[in-house]
Protein backbone atom coordinates (compact mmCIF):
# COMPACT_ATOMS: atom_id res chain seq x y z
CA UNK A 1 0.00 0.00 0.00
CA UNK A 2 1.04 3.58 -0.45
CA UNK A 3 3.18 5.05 2.29
CA UNK A 4 4.15 8.61 1.55
CA UNK A 5 7.69 8.81 2.67
CA UNK A 6 11.13 7.82 2.09
CA UNK A 7 11.97 4.73 4.06
CA UNK A 8 13.08 6.92 6.94
CA UNK A 9 9.63 8.22 7.83
CA UNK A 10 6.76 6.27 9.33
CA UNK A 11 3.20 7.33 10.02
CA UNK A 12 3.13 8.90 13.46
CA UNK A 13 0.53 7.92 16.08
CA UNK A 14 -3.10 8.62 15.28
CA UNK A 15 -5.31 10.02 18.00
CA UNK A 16 -9.03 10.53 18.18
CA UNK A 17 -8.63 13.78 20.10
CA UNK A 18 -7.00 15.53 23.04
CA UNK A 19 -7.99 16.09 26.63
CA UNK A 20 -7.77 19.61 28.01
CA UNK A 21 -4.52 18.79 29.79
CA UNK A 22 -3.04 17.31 26.63
CA UNK A 23 -4.06 20.40 24.67
CA UNK A 24 -1.89 22.55 26.93
CA UNK A 25 1.20 20.50 26.06
CA UNK A 26 0.86 21.17 22.33
CA UNK A 27 3.52 23.53 21.03
CA UNK A 28 0.84 25.55 19.22
CA UNK A 29 -0.48 26.60 22.66
CA UNK A 30 2.89 27.64 24.07
CA UNK A 31 3.88 31.34 23.94
CA UNK A 32 7.22 30.56 22.26
CA UNK A 33 5.33 29.18 19.24
CA UNK A 34 2.57 31.78 19.08
CA UNK A 35 3.71 32.56 15.53
CA UNK A 36 1.99 29.36 14.40
CA UNK A 37 -1.29 31.25 14.76
CA UNK A 38 -0.12 33.66 12.04
CA UNK A 39 -0.45 30.73 9.62
CA UNK A 40 -4.01 30.04 10.78
CA UNK A 41 -3.03 26.91 12.73
CA UNK A 42 -4.79 25.78 15.89
CA UNK A 43 -4.94 22.73 18.17
CA UNK A 44 -6.90 20.61 15.69
CA UNK A 45 -6.89 21.60 12.03
CA UNK A 46 -9.14 20.44 9.19
CA UNK A 47 -7.08 18.49 6.66
CA UNK A 48 -9.41 18.69 3.65
CA UNK A 49 -9.88 21.69 1.39
CA UNK A 50 -12.07 21.72 -1.72
CA UNK A 51 -13.42 25.25 -1.60
CA UNK A 52 -14.26 24.82 2.03
CA UNK A 53 -12.41 23.22 4.95
CA UNK A 54 -13.39 19.92 6.52
CA UNK A 55 -12.33 16.36 7.17
CA UNK A 56 -14.01 13.30 8.67
CA UNK A 57 -11.05 10.94 8.94
CA UNK A 58 -8.61 10.09 11.71
CA UNK A 59 -6.72 12.73 13.66
CA UNK A 60 -2.94 12.79 13.15
CA UNK A 61 -0.67 14.51 15.64
CA UNK A 62 2.58 15.81 14.20
CA UNK A 63 5.75 16.08 16.28
CA UNK A 64 8.79 18.31 16.26
CA UNK A 65 11.85 16.19 15.31
CA UNK A 66 14.14 18.39 17.43
CA UNK A 67 12.43 17.42 20.70
CA UNK A 68 9.67 14.92 19.79
CA UNK A 69 7.05 17.17 21.37
CA UNK A 70 3.56 17.35 19.80
CA UNK A 71 2.93 20.47 17.73
CA UNK A 72 -0.76 20.21 16.78
CA UNK A 73 -3.09 17.80 15.03
CA UNK A 74 -4.81 17.49 11.67
CA UNK A 75 -8.05 15.70 10.93
CA UNK A 76 -7.40 13.68 7.80
CA UNK A 77 -9.64 12.96 4.85
CA UNK A 78 -11.94 9.98 4.83
CA UNK A 79 -12.57 8.17 1.56
CA UNK A 80 -15.90 10.00 1.42
CA UNK A 81 -14.04 13.31 1.74
CA UNK A 82 -11.72 12.22 -1.04
CA UNK A 83 -14.62 11.36 -3.36
CA UNK A 84 -16.32 14.69 -2.71
CA UNK A 85 -13.07 16.60 -3.26
CA UNK A 86 -12.29 14.90 -6.58
CA UNK A 87 -15.76 15.81 -7.86
CA UNK A 88 -15.33 19.42 -6.81
CA UNK A 89 -11.86 19.61 -8.33
CA UNK A 90 -13.18 18.29 -11.62
CA UNK A 91 -15.92 20.92 -11.62
CA UNK A 92 -13.43 23.64 -10.74
CA UNK A 93 -11.24 22.59 -13.65
CA UNK A 94 -14.04 23.47 -16.08
CA UNK A 95 -13.82 27.07 -14.88
CA UNK A 96 -10.04 27.21 -14.69
CA UNK A 97 -9.44 25.75 -18.16
CA UNK A 98 -11.52 28.55 -19.72
CA UNK A 99 -9.39 31.29 -18.17
CA UNK A 100 -6.66 32.46 -20.60
CA UNK A 101 -3.20 31.17 -19.68
CA UNK A 102 -1.70 34.65 -19.00
CA UNK A 103 -4.56 35.39 -16.58
CA UNK A 104 -3.91 32.05 -14.88
CA UNK A 105 -0.29 33.17 -14.66
CA UNK A 106 -1.36 36.39 -12.94
CA UNK A 107 -3.13 34.38 -10.23
CA UNK A 108 -0.04 32.19 -9.80
CA UNK A 109 2.00 35.41 -9.48
CA UNK A 110 -0.27 36.48 -6.63
CA UNK A 111 0.26 33.10 -4.95
CA UNK A 112 4.01 33.71 -5.14
CA UNK A 113 3.59 37.17 -3.60
CA UNK A 114 1.41 35.77 -0.80
CA UNK A 115 4.11 33.19 -0.04
CA UNK A 116 6.74 35.97 0.00
CA UNK A 117 4.78 37.78 2.69
CA UNK A 118 4.81 34.65 4.88
CA UNK A 119 8.23 33.33 3.89
CA UNK A 120 9.92 33.54 7.30
CA UNK A 121 7.03 32.23 9.36
CA UNK A 122 6.39 29.43 6.86
CA UNK A 123 10.12 28.64 6.82
CA UNK A 124 9.97 28.43 10.61
CA UNK A 125 7.14 25.90 10.36
CA UNK A 126 9.23 23.80 7.95
CA UNK A 127 12.04 23.83 10.55
CA UNK A 128 9.66 22.96 13.36
CA UNK A 129 7.71 20.14 11.70
CA UNK A 130 10.18 18.70 9.15
CA UNK A 131 13.39 19.41 11.07
CA UNK A 132 15.57 21.14 8.45
CA UNK A 133 17.51 24.23 9.53
CA UNK A 134 15.82 27.63 9.28
CA UNK A 135 17.77 28.92 6.27
CA UNK A 136 16.87 25.74 4.36
CA UNK A 137 13.24 26.06 5.44
CA UNK A 138 13.09 29.62 4.14
CA UNK A 139 14.99 28.52 1.04
CA UNK A 140 12.42 25.86 0.35
CA UNK A 141 9.59 28.40 0.42
CA UNK A 142 11.75 30.61 -1.82
CA UNK A 143 11.85 27.74 -4.34
CA UNK A 144 8.05 27.80 -4.53
CA UNK A 145 8.17 31.59 -4.97
CA UNK A 146 10.78 31.26 -7.71
CA UNK A 147 8.74 28.62 -9.55
CA UNK A 148 5.71 30.93 -9.40
CA UNK A 149 7.77 33.68 -11.01
CA UNK A 150 8.98 31.23 -13.65
CA UNK A 151 5.44 30.01 -14.29
CA UNK A 152 4.17 33.55 -14.85
CA UNK A 153 6.51 34.01 -17.80
CA UNK A 154 5.81 30.50 -19.03
CA UNK A 155 2.07 31.27 -19.13
CA UNK A 156 2.74 33.53 -22.14
CA UNK A 157 5.06 31.08 -23.89
CA UNK A 158 3.59 27.57 -23.80
CA UNK A 159 2.42 26.25 -27.12
CA UNK A 160 3.35 24.16 -30.10
CA UNK A 161 4.89 24.89 -33.48
CA UNK A 162 3.30 25.50 -36.85
CA UNK A 163 4.85 22.81 -39.06
CA UNK A 164 5.25 22.80 -42.85
CA UNK A 165 2.58 20.74 -44.56
CA UNK A 166 3.40 18.76 -47.69
CA UNK A 167 -0.12 19.43 -48.97
CA UNK A 168 -1.02 22.76 -50.62
CA UNK A 169 -3.68 24.77 -48.84
CA UNK A 170 -3.10 22.93 -45.54
CA UNK A 171 -1.73 23.96 -42.14
CA UNK A 172 -0.09 21.52 -39.71
CA UNK A 173 0.00 22.64 -36.07
CA UNK A 174 0.54 21.26 -32.59
CA UNK A 175 -2.12 22.12 -30.02
CA UNK A 176 -1.35 21.71 -26.31
CA UNK A 177 -4.20 21.39 -23.79
CA UNK A 178 -4.27 20.74 -20.04
CA UNK A 179 -4.59 17.12 -18.94
CA UNK A 180 -7.29 18.04 -16.40
CA UNK A 181 -6.77 17.00 -12.78
CA UNK A 182 -3.22 16.58 -11.47
CA UNK A 183 -2.77 14.55 -8.28
CA UNK A 184 0.34 15.52 -6.30
CA UNK A 185 1.72 13.23 -3.58
CA UNK A 186 4.71 14.73 -1.79
CA UNK A 187 7.23 13.44 0.76
CA UNK A 188 8.27 14.80 4.14
CA UNK A 189 11.73 16.05 3.13
CA UNK A 190 10.56 18.86 0.83
CA UNK A 191 7.02 19.51 2.08
CA UNK A 192 6.65 22.89 0.32
CA UNK A 193 8.94 23.06 -2.72
CA UNK A 194 7.91 19.84 -4.47
CA UNK A 195 4.26 20.83 -4.32
CA UNK A 196 5.25 24.24 -5.68
CA UNK A 197 7.22 22.74 -8.59
CA UNK A 198 4.18 20.74 -9.60
CA UNK A 199 1.28 23.03 -8.80
CA UNK A 200 2.60 26.32 -10.21
CA UNK A 201 3.42 24.74 -13.58
CA UNK A 202 0.28 22.58 -13.63
CA UNK A 203 -1.90 25.62 -12.89
CA UNK A 204 -0.63 27.86 -15.67
CA UNK A 205 -1.09 24.90 -18.04
CA UNK A 206 -4.79 24.94 -17.09
CA UNK A 207 -5.00 22.04 -14.64
CA UNK A 208 -6.66 21.69 -11.27
CA UNK A 209 -4.50 20.14 -8.51
CA UNK A 210 -5.25 17.73 -5.69
CA UNK A 211 -2.49 17.52 -3.06
CA UNK A 212 -1.74 14.82 -0.54
CA UNK A 213 1.27 15.74 1.55
CA UNK A 214 3.11 13.50 3.99
CA UNK A 215 1.15 12.82 7.20
CA UNK A 216 4.17 13.80 9.31
CA UNK A 217 4.20 17.28 7.73
CA UNK A 218 0.43 17.80 7.57
CA UNK A 219 0.54 21.21 9.26
CA UNK A 220 2.75 22.52 6.46
CA UNK A 221 0.25 21.23 3.88
CA UNK A 222 -2.59 22.99 5.69
CA UNK A 223 -0.67 26.26 6.12
CA UNK A 224 0.39 26.41 2.45
CA UNK A 225 -3.12 25.63 1.25
CA UNK A 226 -4.58 28.38 3.44
CA UNK A 227 -2.30 30.90 1.71
CA UNK A 228 -3.29 29.63 -1.75
CA UNK A 229 -7.01 29.46 -0.88
CA UNK A 230 -7.06 33.15 0.10
CA UNK A 231 -5.60 34.13 -3.31
CA UNK A 232 -8.13 31.99 -5.20
CA UNK A 233 -10.96 33.43 -3.12
CA UNK A 234 -9.81 37.01 -3.76
CA UNK A 235 -9.83 36.28 -7.50
CA UNK A 236 -13.32 34.77 -7.29
CA UNK A 237 -12.29 31.42 -8.75
CA UNK A 238 -13.16 28.03 -7.22
CA UNK A 239 -10.98 27.04 -4.28
CA UNK A 240 -11.08 23.44 -5.44
CA UNK A 241 -8.61 24.38 -8.19
CA UNK A 242 -6.02 23.71 -5.47
CA UNK A 243 -7.58 20.99 -3.35
CA UNK A 244 -6.00 19.29 -0.33
CA UNK A 245 -6.63 15.82 1.10
CA UNK A 246 -4.40 15.02 4.06
CA UNK A 247 -4.37 11.28 4.57
CA UNK A 248 -2.54 8.00 4.73
CA UNK A 249 -2.15 4.95 2.54
CA UNK A 250 -5.86 4.64 1.76
CA UNK A 251 -5.98 8.09 0.15
CA UNK A 252 -2.73 7.52 -1.74
CA UNK A 253 -3.98 4.22 -3.12
CA UNK A 254 -7.29 5.81 -4.14
CA UNK A 255 -5.42 8.50 -6.06
CA UNK A 256 -3.22 5.98 -7.86
CA UNK A 257 -6.18 3.87 -8.93
CA UNK A 258 -8.55 6.72 -9.79
CA UNK A 259 -9.12 7.11 -13.54
CA UNK A 260 -10.25 10.69 -12.91
CA UNK A 261 -6.67 11.50 -11.88
CA UNK A 262 -5.33 12.56 -15.28
CA UNK A 263 -1.73 12.80 -14.05
CA UNK A 264 -0.32 11.55 -10.76
CA UNK A 265 2.94 13.10 -9.58
CA UNK A 266 4.55 11.03 -6.83
CA UNK A 267 7.64 11.88 -4.81
CA UNK A 268 8.90 9.21 -2.42
CA UNK A 269 10.82 5.98 -2.15
CA UNK A 270 11.59 3.73 -5.11
CA UNK A 271 9.76 0.86 -3.41
CA UNK A 272 6.50 2.77 -3.05
CA UNK A 273 6.99 4.51 -6.39
CA UNK A 274 7.03 1.14 -8.12
CA UNK A 275 3.67 0.30 -6.55
CA UNK A 276 2.29 3.66 -7.66
CA UNK A 277 3.58 3.18 -11.20
CA UNK A 278 1.98 -0.25 -11.50
CA UNK A 279 -1.39 0.95 -10.24
CA UNK A 280 -1.40 3.95 -12.55
CA UNK A 281 -0.20 1.94 -15.54
CA UNK A 282 -2.86 -0.71 -14.91
CA UNK A 283 -5.46 1.94 -15.79
CA UNK A 284 -3.25 3.35 -18.61
CA UNK A 285 -2.86 6.57 -16.65
CA UNK A 286 0.01 9.03 -16.57
CA UNK A 287 2.51 9.21 -13.73
CA UNK A 288 5.42 11.50 -12.93
CA UNK A 289 7.84 9.79 -10.55
CA UNK A 290 10.56 11.42 -8.43
CA UNK A 291 12.06 8.57 -6.42
CA UNK A 292 15.34 7.58 -4.78
CA UNK A 293 18.89 8.68 -5.41
CA UNK A 294 22.25 7.08 -4.54
CA UNK A 295 24.29 10.03 -5.65
CA UNK A 296 28.05 10.20 -6.15
CA UNK A 297 30.75 12.85 -6.18
CA UNK A 298 33.95 11.92 -8.06
CA UNK A 299 37.14 13.80 -7.21
CA UNK A 300 40.10 13.53 -9.58
CA UNK A 301 43.72 14.23 -8.71
CA UNK A 302 43.63 17.65 -10.43
CA UNK A 303 40.57 18.87 -8.50
CA UNK A 304 40.52 22.12 -6.55
CA UNK A 305 40.18 20.88 -2.97
CA UNK A 306 39.01 24.32 -1.86
CA UNK A 307 35.86 23.52 -3.84
CA UNK A 308 35.72 19.82 -3.00
CA UNK A 309 35.61 20.00 0.81
CA UNK A 310 32.71 22.48 1.21
CA UNK A 311 30.84 20.84 -1.67
CA UNK A 312 31.09 17.33 -0.19
CA UNK A 313 30.20 18.69 3.24
CA UNK A 314 27.04 20.44 2.04
CA UNK A 315 26.00 17.58 -0.23
CA UNK A 316 26.40 14.91 2.45
CA UNK A 317 25.41 16.78 5.62
CA UNK A 318 22.83 19.31 4.39
CA UNK A 319 19.28 18.56 5.57
CA UNK A 320 20.90 15.85 7.75
CA UNK A 321 21.33 13.66 4.67
CA UNK A 322 17.61 13.65 3.87
CA UNK A 323 17.63 15.16 0.39
CA UNK A 324 16.98 12.93 -2.59
CA UNK A 325 20.12 14.56 -4.05
CA UNK A 326 22.27 13.99 -0.94
CA UNK A 327 25.78 12.70 -1.75
CA UNK A 328 26.02 9.16 -0.39
CA UNK A 329 29.15 8.04 -2.26
CA UNK A 330 32.41 9.99 -2.52
CA UNK A 331 34.92 8.55 -4.98
CA UNK A 332 38.45 9.87 -4.41
CA UNK A 333 41.45 9.28 -6.65
CA UNK A 334 43.85 7.11 -4.68
CA UNK A 335 46.57 9.80 -4.77
CA UNK A 336 44.45 12.29 -2.79
CA UNK A 337 42.26 9.92 -0.77
CA UNK A 338 43.92 10.29 2.63
CA UNK A 339 44.34 14.06 2.35
CA UNK A 340 40.69 14.62 1.46
CA UNK A 341 39.42 12.30 4.20
CA UNK A 342 41.50 14.14 6.80
CA UNK A 343 40.29 17.57 5.65
CA UNK A 344 36.68 16.40 5.37
CA UNK A 345 36.71 14.94 8.90
CA UNK A 346 37.99 18.29 10.22
CA UNK A 347 35.18 20.07 8.35
CA UNK A 348 32.62 17.66 9.84
CA UNK A 349 33.92 18.46 13.32
CA UNK A 350 33.10 22.14 12.77
CA UNK A 351 29.45 21.57 11.81
CA UNK A 352 27.26 23.39 14.32
CA UNK A 353 24.53 21.06 15.60
CA UNK A 354 21.46 22.47 17.33
CA UNK A 355 17.80 23.39 17.18
CA UNK A 356 16.91 23.80 13.50
CA UNK A 357 15.22 27.18 14.04
CA UNK A 358 18.34 28.73 15.60
CA UNK A 359 20.10 30.88 13.01
CA UNK A 360 23.56 29.56 14.00
CA UNK A 361 22.65 25.90 13.41
CA UNK A 362 23.92 24.08 10.30
CA UNK A 363 22.72 20.58 11.13
CA UNK A 364 19.44 19.47 12.65
CA UNK A 365 17.67 16.21 13.47
CA UNK A 366 16.44 13.30 11.42
CA UNK A 367 12.72 13.45 10.81
CA UNK A 368 11.59 10.47 12.91
CA UNK A 369 12.74 7.98 15.51
CA UNK A 370 12.47 5.28 12.84
CA UNK A 371 15.04 7.16 10.77
CA UNK A 372 17.46 7.05 13.69
CA UNK A 373 17.10 3.27 13.85
CA UNK A 374 17.73 2.98 10.11
CA UNK A 375 20.85 5.12 10.52
CA UNK A 376 22.22 2.84 13.24
CA UNK A 377 21.39 -0.29 11.23
CA UNK A 378 23.23 1.08 8.20
CA UNK A 379 26.32 1.99 10.23
CA UNK A 380 26.41 -1.52 11.69
CA UNK A 381 26.04 -3.11 8.25
CA UNK A 382 28.87 -0.93 6.93
CA UNK A 383 31.13 -2.18 9.72
CA UNK A 384 30.16 -5.79 9.10
CA UNK A 385 30.97 -5.40 5.41
CA UNK A 386 34.48 -4.14 6.14
CA UNK A 387 34.01 -0.38 6.53
CA UNK A 388 35.72 1.84 9.09
CA UNK A 389 33.86 4.74 10.70
CA UNK A 390 36.34 7.62 10.67
CA UNK A 391 33.84 10.19 11.87
CA UNK A 392 30.47 9.97 13.65
CA UNK A 393 28.40 6.82 13.65
CA UNK A 394 26.50 7.39 16.88
CA UNK A 395 23.27 8.87 18.21
CA UNK A 396 23.75 12.28 19.84
CA UNK A 397 22.72 12.39 23.50
CA UNK A 398 20.17 15.18 23.44
CA UNK A 399 16.39 15.45 22.98
CA UNK A 400 15.10 14.77 19.48
CA UNK A 401 16.23 12.58 16.61
CA UNK A 402 19.86 13.65 16.37
CA UNK A 403 22.65 11.49 14.98
CA UNK A 404 26.27 12.28 14.17
CA UNK A 405 27.08 13.02 10.52
CA UNK A 406 29.13 10.00 9.52
CA UNK A 407 32.06 9.17 7.24
CA UNK A 408 32.83 5.52 6.38
CA UNK A 409 35.97 4.43 4.51
CA UNK A 410 37.44 1.10 3.39
CA UNK A 411 34.43 -0.42 1.64
CA UNK A 412 34.54 -1.78 -1.91
CA UNK A 413 32.54 0.16 -4.49
CA UNK A 414 30.04 -2.68 -4.83
CA UNK A 415 29.43 -3.41 -1.15
CA UNK A 416 25.71 -4.04 -0.56
CA UNK A 417 25.38 -1.15 1.89
CA UNK A 418 27.04 1.23 -0.58
CA UNK A 419 24.38 0.29 -3.13
CA UNK A 420 21.60 0.91 -0.60
CA UNK A 421 20.05 4.35 -0.31
CA UNK A 422 19.87 5.10 3.41
CA UNK A 423 18.05 8.36 4.04
CA UNK A 424 20.55 9.56 6.63
CA UNK A 425 23.87 11.50 6.80
CA UNK A 426 26.23 8.60 5.99
CA UNK A 427 28.95 9.19 3.39
CA UNK A 428 30.84 6.20 1.96
CA UNK A 429 34.32 7.26 0.81
CA UNK A 430 35.77 5.00 -1.90
CA UNK A 431 39.12 4.87 -3.75
CA UNK A 432 39.55 4.69 -7.52
CA UNK A 433 42.43 4.66 -10.00
CA UNK A 434 41.11 5.31 -13.51
CA UNK A 435 38.43 7.47 -15.10
CA UNK A 436 36.76 4.62 -16.96
CA UNK A 437 36.26 2.49 -13.86
CA UNK A 438 34.91 5.29 -11.70
CA UNK A 439 32.44 6.43 -14.37
CA UNK A 440 31.19 2.83 -14.45
CA UNK A 441 30.96 2.73 -10.64
CA UNK A 442 28.93 5.93 -10.65
CA UNK A 443 26.44 4.24 -12.98
CA UNK A 444 26.31 0.79 -11.39
CA UNK A 445 23.68 1.63 -8.75
CA UNK A 446 20.00 1.26 -9.60
CA UNK A 447 19.14 4.92 -9.13
CA UNK A 448 20.15 7.69 -11.51
CA UNK A 449 19.34 11.05 -9.97
CA UNK A 450 22.37 13.30 -9.36
CA UNK A 451 26.12 13.10 -9.90
CA UNK A 452 29.14 15.38 -9.92
CA UNK A 453 32.83 15.38 -10.78
CA UNK A 454 35.60 17.69 -9.67
CA UNK A 455 38.32 18.18 -12.25
CA UNK A 456 40.04 20.81 -14.40
CA UNK A 457 40.44 18.48 -17.39
CA UNK A 458 38.23 19.84 -20.20
CA UNK A 459 38.22 16.57 -22.14
CA UNK A 460 37.19 14.63 -19.03
CA UNK A 461 34.37 17.09 -18.37
CA UNK A 462 32.84 16.51 -21.78
CA UNK A 463 33.33 12.73 -21.56
CA UNK A 464 31.44 12.93 -18.24
CA UNK A 465 28.61 14.84 -19.91
CA UNK A 466 28.58 12.53 -22.94
CA UNK A 467 26.99 9.16 -23.77
CA UNK A 468 29.60 7.14 -21.86
CA UNK A 469 29.62 9.45 -18.86
CA UNK A 470 27.08 9.82 -16.06
CA UNK A 471 23.69 8.18 -16.64
CA UNK A 472 21.93 10.50 -14.18
CA UNK A 473 19.32 13.16 -14.79
CA UNK A 474 21.51 15.74 -13.04
CA UNK A 475 25.16 15.76 -14.17
CA UNK A 476 27.31 18.42 -12.48
CA UNK A 477 30.89 19.63 -12.70
CA UNK A 478 32.74 21.26 -9.78
CA UNK A 479 29.57 21.77 -7.71
CA UNK A 480 27.71 19.50 -5.23
CA UNK A 481 25.06 16.94 -6.15
CA UNK A 482 22.39 18.90 -4.29
CA UNK A 483 21.07 22.43 -4.61
CA UNK A 484 19.45 22.35 -8.07
CA UNK A 485 18.11 25.55 -9.62
CA UNK A 486 14.45 25.77 -10.62
CA UNK A 487 15.18 26.79 -14.22
CA UNK A 488 16.34 23.32 -15.25
CA UNK A 489 14.28 20.14 -15.39
CA UNK A 490 14.65 18.21 -12.14
CA UNK A 491 14.56 14.41 -12.10
CA UNK A 492 16.46 11.22 -12.76
CA UNK A 493 16.71 7.97 -14.65
CA UNK A 494 16.36 4.23 -13.90
CA UNK A 495 14.89 3.55 -10.45
CA UNK A 496 14.64 7.29 -9.83
CA UNK A 497 11.55 7.12 -12.01
CA UNK A 498 12.26 9.15 -15.16
CA UNK A 499 10.04 12.08 -14.21
CA UNK A 500 10.94 15.74 -14.71
CA UNK A 501 9.62 18.70 -12.74
CA UNK A 502 10.15 22.44 -12.48
CA UNK A 503 11.96 24.16 -15.39
CA UNK A 504 12.97 23.64 -19.02
CA UNK A 505 10.17 21.83 -20.91
CA UNK A 506 8.79 19.97 -17.88
CA UNK A 507 5.50 21.79 -18.51
CA UNK A 508 4.80 19.34 -21.33
CA UNK A 509 4.18 16.56 -18.78
CA UNK A 510 1.16 18.49 -17.49
CA UNK A 511 -0.43 18.82 -20.93
CA UNK A 512 -1.66 16.64 -23.75
CA UNK A 513 -0.55 17.22 -27.35
CA UNK A 514 -2.71 17.09 -30.43
CA UNK A 515 -1.38 17.20 -33.99
CA UNK A 516 -3.89 19.15 -36.06
CA UNK A 517 -4.19 19.40 -39.83
CA UNK A 518 -6.40 22.18 -41.21
CA UNK A 519 -7.50 22.22 -44.85
CA UNK A 520 -8.26 25.77 -45.94
CA UNK A 521 -8.34 24.95 -49.68
CA UNK A 522 -11.11 23.62 -51.91
CA UNK A 523 -9.15 20.49 -52.78
CA UNK A 524 -8.51 17.25 -50.90
CA UNK A 525 -4.94 16.09 -51.59
CA UNK A 526 -3.82 13.07 -49.54
CA UNK A 527 -0.46 12.73 -47.80
CA UNK A 528 2.34 10.73 -49.43
CA UNK A 529 0.80 11.52 -52.84
CA UNK A 530 -1.83 8.77 -52.48
CA UNK A 531 -4.63 8.82 -55.08
CA UNK A 532 -7.94 7.37 -53.88
CA UNK A 533 -10.50 7.97 -56.64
Amino acid sequence: MLGLRRAAAALLPLRAGFSASAMSTLLVNQPRYAWLRELGLQEENPGVYNGRWGGRGQVVTTYCPANNEPIASVRQASLEDYEETVKKAKEAWKVWADIPAPKRGEIVRQIGDALRQKIKVLGSLVSLEMGKIFVEGVGEVQEYVDVCDYAVGLSRMIGGPILPSERPGHALIEQWNPVGLVGIITAFNFPVAVYGWNSAIAMICGNACLWKGAPTTSLISVAVTKIIAKVLEDNKVPGAICSLVCGGADIGTAMARDERMDLLSFTGSTKVGKQVALMVQERFGRSLLELGGNNAIIVFEDADLNLVIPSALFAAVGTAGQRCTTARRLFLHESIHDEVVTKLAKAYAQVRIGDPWDSDTLYGPLHTKEAVKMFLDAVEQAKQQGGSVVYGGKVINRPGNYVEPTIVTGLPHNAPIVHTETFAPILYVLKFKEEEEVFAWNNEVKQGLSSSIFTKDLGRIFRWLGPKGSDCGIVNVNIPTSGAEIGGAFGGEKHTGGGRESGSDSWKLYMRRSTCTINYSKDLPLAQGIKFQ
